[in-house]
């Protein structure tokens, strides 16, 4: 039985923040689960997935996010209690239906976990969505802890039933991967059938609807705002003349500085976890007595903006800062260290930073960059590339996947990145902005993601593109997950079917397609030339699995490679692939055949046919 099924009230397990989200929706008595992953989200849905085939419980990968939300609202407004797990920027593709579905709202419970990406540890961006909540008129509750976010999620689900509207769960990356005693309460019975009354007048969304649905929305803002001023998740700690307003990871470090600064009895503390609404009146009260305030969030001045605006209302004169060039940046994480400095230089505390550990003599840690795996079939791809590609002026974009590395030495190929799926639009733009020839890379679950609009659109619009789809039969960046092109029969799995890349690019009209194993290299680079060679739109399939998807399904494994006495040292090998299984002894070069997979594509560039299987 899965951990988070387990029926114990009362037991303690250490858990995942986002365990410990999942367990929280396990006990609200979710019924349906919907998602695209993205981390630092992803392991929410792994718990969702792995509990849904134990379980009543409906889970599916959708395509993307806005389809996600949109069979959760559909089974909200039937009366199941519904989650659809994203990260930060998966909500943008998602706020079509976001923004139309807060007027229509919902029947049964529907959360909406967005989770951030301060410092960006595996995003473009690291936009704040407590901004969303603001766009769409929607609540935003914040957790401190795991162990919070589980009781927040069933909070949630109550609140969205009591409104009528989805509510945002705002999480980050330090809530969803920190570890933490989590106490499991009761599992409610879910609901998992529900039926769907016809009511044009109020799910239609024309004008003449839409305009009464937002006149709706604003009376339930206003009991929102009250449920805000009066939540539990909102409150005030300590009662000295200065304060701080904190949120989510900040409120810990706040109290750690606090202590080790030893000022409790000169602090008081603002903590807010339903943070919009933001509780106005609770705010003017807190602040009436301060003598100045400070405002501790990550990323952008959202809760800074609505103190100054609330004691504005009342008057207050009293300094109110946050963000700041000697206060906190909008860039990256805080740490305890930095929130300490900064309460002690803002309200001129005492303290002396410890004194730095002396590293003389210490030498600096090598540089670890991001790296394609060794034996993945995607540095193949882009040595064939690059080898087909010599000669031609060209602009490769590229897309969001573990091919994005691609862009580092030594394959260096990718030169333009937005989103999900804009290699295939910006390079159409390229196509018509530029005489140079246009070699997009994009993934198979990004190209099912949002891939196929822009192909669709290079195929009307008659642009000179080469798309190069890298098929590796999975979502392998987020930690494997199914896309609709992955053969869930070899995962052991029933009840799915398996979309052919290769039929609907045939589908769409594209005049030129080729498919390719990447391992095999001539092969590759004589069907690359010819789709740069063709004047329209071409696409190129590069089929091969995962290999560390492979290693999980314990697919037979090739003869590692060696390097023999034929070498000459010309290092095409490394200069030109770049394998992690390589490395230098002396002014040798070596392969460590622990980590190398018998790919053999070393072997078939090397120019003395230097790099031979082991023969034991």
């Amino acid at each position: 039985m899965h951990k988070l099924l387990t029926d114990k009230p009362g037991e303690k397990a250490f858990l995942l923040g986002n365990e410990a989200i999942a367990r929280g929706a396990i006990e609200a008595g979710l019924g349906f689960a919907s998602t695209y992953p993205g981390t630092p989200s992803s392991e929410i849905s792994a718990n969702f997935f792995q509990i849904s085939r134990e379980s009543d419980l409906y889970f599916e990968y959708s395509t993307n996010e806005k389809v996600a939300l949109e069979v959760a609202a559909a089974a909200a407004n039937s009366g199941v209690r519904s989650m659809c797990i994203m990260k930060h920027v998966g909500v943008n593709v998602a706020a079509d239906a976001l923004m139309t579905l807060a007027y229509v709202g919902v029947r049964g419970g529907l959360v909406i976990l967005t989770a951030d990406d301060p410092f960006m540890f595996s995003s473009q961006n690291e936009q704040d969505n407590r901004y969303y909540g603001k766009l769409s008129g929607l609540p935003i509750l914040e957790p401190s802890s795991g162990e919070e976010a589980k009781e927040m999620v069933d909070h949630a689900f109550d609140l969205s039933e009591r409104l009528q509207e989805p509510v945002l769960l705002r999480t980050t990356t330090r809530i969803n991967h920190s570890t933490s005693p989590v106490i499991f309460g009761k599992i409610r019975k879910p609901v998992t059938k529900g039926d769907f009354a016809k009511d044009p007048f109020n799910y239609v969304t024309v004008p003449a609807v839409s305009r009464k649905l937002h006149v709706k929305l604003l009376k339930n803002y206003e009991t929102a705002l009250e449920l805000s001023n009066s939540s539990s998740y909102n409150f005030i700690e300590g009662n000295g003349s200065f304060g701080i307003i904190c949120n989510g990871v900040s409120y810990n470090y706040v109290k750690d500085a606090v202590r080790d600064l030893d000022v409790e009895n000169k602090i008081k503390i603002l903590r807010i976890g339903f943070s919009h609404p933001m509780p106005n009146a609770l705010i003017q009260k807190f602040l009436q007595g301060c003598q100045k305030a400070l405002v501790v969030e990550e990323g952008e001045p959202y809760m800074e903006e609505a103190v100054k605006s609330a004691a504005q209302e009342k008057g207050f004169t009293n300094p109110i800062n946050g963000k700041g060039p000697d206060l906190f940046s909008r860039l990256f994480e805080f740490d305890p260290g930095m929130v300490r400095a900064k309460i002690a230089s803002y309200f001129g505390f005492a303290y002396a930073p410890a004194a730095p550990v002396d590293l003389t003599g210490i030498p600096d840690l090598p540089q670890r960059p991001p790296n394609l795996c060794a034996g993945c079939s995607h540095r193949a791809m882009f040595y064939a590339v690059n080898k087909a590609a010599e000669g031609i002026p060209n602009i490769r974009p590229t897309d969001i996947g573990c091919y994005t590395l691609g862009f580092l030495p030594p394959l260096s190929t990718g030169d333009f990145l937005i989103c999900m799926g804009s290699s295939v639009g910006t390079g159409c733009g390229f196509s018509k902005a530029t005489n140079k020839k246009v070699i997009s890379y994009i993934g198979d679950s990004t190209f099912f993601h949002s891939g196929i609009p822009g192909l669709i659109n290079a195929v009307f619009n008659n642009h000179d593109i080469t798309l190069v789809i890298l098929d590796n039969h999975t979502t392998a960046m987020t930690g494997h997950q199914p896309h609709p092109g992955v053969d869930m029969q070899e995962l052991k799995l029933e009840g799915f079917n398996r979309v052919s890349i290769e039929s609907v690019v045939k589908g769409i009209g594209v005049g030129h397609v080729a498919m390719i194993r990447p391992y095999n290299i001539k092969k590759s680079i004589a069907a690359i030339r010819e789709a740069l060679a063709y004047k329209g739109v071409s696409v190129v399939i590069a089929q091969q699995s995962c290999v560390l998807m492979d290693k999980s399904l314990k697919k037979l494994r090739g003869k590692p490679f060696c390097v023999s006495d034929r070498c000459k040292n010309h290092r095409n090998c490394i200069n030109d692939l770049g394998c992690p299984a390589f490395y230098v002894e002396g002014s040798a070069v070596r392969i460590n055949a622990a980590l190398c997979t018998g790919c053999g594509v070393c072997a078939q560039i090397c120019p003395e046919h230097a790099i031979v299987p082991v023969k034991d």
